[in-house]
């Protein structure tokens, strides 16, 4: 592969990788089953936004980081690429998180359906939980970005570097007879613009007698 294509990969398989947690962020994490203190089970459906709410943002500092990626230099590359293992790593602390206590990380949704409080009280009522696949490709999301942070601090010194065209600008005098506003700067001077005979002061001097006399 081609230094050109390697670069091209590495941004493209970031986005991707950005967008996938910022879609499990989306969805239904958790299916919560609890007691209702009015009687009866009350059925929950507990989305990414509420069990893993950080995910988002992190999502999209992912996305602008390797949108920063495309102009980047050698040295910035390698400070992109390690802030991008840190963004993996948060990712993974947020999934993994969740994952492991799905009530604490329901607590919020529930609390809201019943009005029961506390860490102890919720996960008194909670009858089940039953995981979704969607935490879990956030999880995955946030390995590969962090592997990914890694192969860019690695690889990314041989990158082609971005390329930057500048235009050079040459300043010429201008042409009285050609832009209007020097032909009136030319009158203000005492110069007629549409003379092209020159002046008798700019000519030299004329042939004299012997006396001196022109």
């Amino acid at each position: 592969m081609t230094a050109r294509r390697l670069k091209l990969a590495t941004i493209l398989l970031g986005i991707v990788l950005a967008g996938l947690a910022l879609l499990s962020w989306t969805q239904d994490w958790f299916h919560v089953v609890v007691a209702s203190p009015q009687g009866g089970d009350l059925p929950l459906d507990v989305a990414g936004d509420v069990a893993g709410a950080p995910l988002s943002a992190l999502a999209l500092a992912s996305l602008a980081l390797f949108g920063a990626l495309t102009i980047a230099g050698r040295v910035f590359r390698v400070v992109l690429g390690l802030l991008q293992v840190a963004l993996g790593a948060s990712v993974i602390v947020t999934t993994a998180t969740a994952v492991a206590d799905p009530v604490r990380a329901s607590g919020s949704a529930v609390t809201t359906a019943t009005g029961v409080d506390g860490t102890d009280s919720i996960r008194a009522i909670v009858s089940s939980v039953e995981p979704t696949a969607w935490p879990w490709l956030g999880l995955v999301a946030g390995v590969l970005a962090a592997l990914l942070g890694l192969a860019t601090v690695v690889l990314s010194g041989a990158w082609p570097e971005a390329t930057r065209k500048y235009s050079a600008t040459r300043l010429v005098a201008a042409d009285p007879a050609a832009d209007p506003a020097a032909a009136w700067d030319s009158l203000s001077g005492g110069d007629d613009p549409t003379d092209d005979e020159p002046r008798s002061d700019e000519c030299g001097s004329g042939p004299t007698d012997e006396g001196g006399t022109r």
